[in-house]
């Protein structure tokens, strides 16, 4: 009789165990989402169950893995959802363990290296874009990405160095390149800023050696420095002669060929007004590429040519004198002024004044301007009037045409 109980507990506790989930105590889900009544064997097909209702969404290849390749065990919750638990890190814990960073579930292929590459704060620009990622992060085992600094000396100290073209630690130049060199160009081009001294025109030179002899430290900005022997060895004009300034930039922009210059001092050698003032950037005119000292500084030694074939008046036959500002201004040729009062007969005064407007009135033979009448303009039709009005002068004659000799101050 006592042993009913103990066989009833026996029974029970069998029955019990016997419905107990493989699965564990966590599934709470209905069995027919995976089984069915025919047997507890899975059919794919007949599956209902959505696994992106768990905290762990199918995407991508995770499609179409087999459960057991991640549920090792029956009891689902036992799963780990970190990548590492399943896919081996070929990095070497290099780049962390959020393999999301840079993967997804459909492929292990990176596409936006550079989006990538711009989360760690060096963007691949320029050559760094086409470069191989173990031409910068060099390791002996593969795929390792150790960081590797984003400082540019960090890889391309070799560069640095080399001093076949320019020494950059001799000159103390940064180990910075990106001042210098743009990390989008696909070369070590240098667009250094020289705004403090302007490489403009005769200064554009691409080798900066040209000037920088002895490194690029203590470089002289003085004209004369670098081009003293083109100052000694000018010759048109002597600028040694003419003890000219040594300071070049007086006379000369940084055109080629230092032209054109300007000649600042020029009204010291020679004071330029008027006219000659409108042409003092037109040196050809005077100098006619000549700079060497001859060339004249006399009115009539560069205006010979005007004096000559000037025709009204006629200066050479007239015997004008040679010095030209004696009725010009350095202004214009006209209106000249000629000192006639002074000098001949007053026109400009006395009875005379106002009364003619054209030397030809006087002056009658054409371009003889040392023959001229009176009787032409005075009358003298009347032999016995003027007689008359000349009884007694000495040496009077009807028919002379001296009348200036006497009637000159009139």
């Amino acid at each position: 009789m006592h042993r009913l109980p103990f066989i009833l507990i026996v029974v029970l506790s069998g029955l019990k165990l016997a419905g107990q989930s493989p699965h564990g105590q966590q599934l709470r889900i209905d069995c027919s989402q995976c089984h069915t009544a025919n047997s507890w064997t899975l059919d794919a097909a007949a599956i209902r169950f959505d696994h992106d209702s768990t905290s762990f969404r199918l995407r991508g290849q995770h499609q179409r893995t087999d459960c057991k390749a991640c549920h090792s065990t029956l009891v689902f919750s036992e799963a780990p959802s970190d990548c590492l638990s399943c896919h081996q890190d070929l990095h070497g814990q290099s780049l962390g363990n959020d393999c999301a960073r840079c993967h997804n579930s459909n492929s292990w292929i990176i596409e936006n290296v550079s989006r990538m590459h711009e989360l760690v704060s060096f963007p691949l620009l320029g050559n760094h874009a086409a470069a191989d990622c173990m031409d910068c992060h060099l390791s002996s085992v593969p795929l390792r990405f150790e960081r590797i600094g984003t400082a540019c000396i960090n890889c391309h100290e070799m560069e640095y160095l080399q001093n076949d073209k320019l020494d950059h630690k001799k000159a103390g130049f940064s180990t910075e390149c990106a001042p210098c060199h743009d990390l989008r160009a696909s070369s070590w081009a240098a667009s250094f800023n020289h705004a403090f001294f302007p490489l403009t025109k005769g200064h554009d030179i691409q080798d900066c050696n040209k000037c920088h002899t002895n490194g690029y430290s203590g470089t002289s900005a003085k004209c004369i420095d670098c081009h003293t022997m083109d100052f000694n060895n000018a010759r048109n004009p002597n600028h040694n002669t003419l003890n000219l300034s040594s300071d070049c930039a007086s006379c000369h922009t940084t055109a080629l060929d230092w032209t054109p210059a300007g000649f600042p001092i020029h009204n010291q050698i020679h004071k330029l007004e008027g006219a000659h003032a409108r042409i003092i950037n037109q040196c050809a005119e005077c100098h006619q590429g000549n700079y060497t000292g001859n060339t004249p500084k006399t009115c009539f030694g560069c205006h010979s040519t005007d004096y000559n074939a000037t025709k009204n008046p006629n200066h050479k036959s007239a015997n004008f004198p040679t010095n030209c500002d004696n009725c010009h201004s350095q202004n214009t040729w006209s209106p000249a002024t000629f000192n006639h009062d002074n000098q001949y007969f007053r026109i400009y005064s006395g009875k005379h004044k106002g009364e003619w407007s054209l030397c030809a009135e006087c002056h009658t033979s054409p371009g003889n301007f040392s023959s001229f009448s009176c009787i032409d303009c005075h009358e003298h039709n009347n032999k016995s009037n003027v007689d008359k009005e000349h009884k007694n002068i000495s040496g009077y004659s009807y028919t002379g045409t001296s009348c200036y000799t006497c009637h000159r101050n009139e």
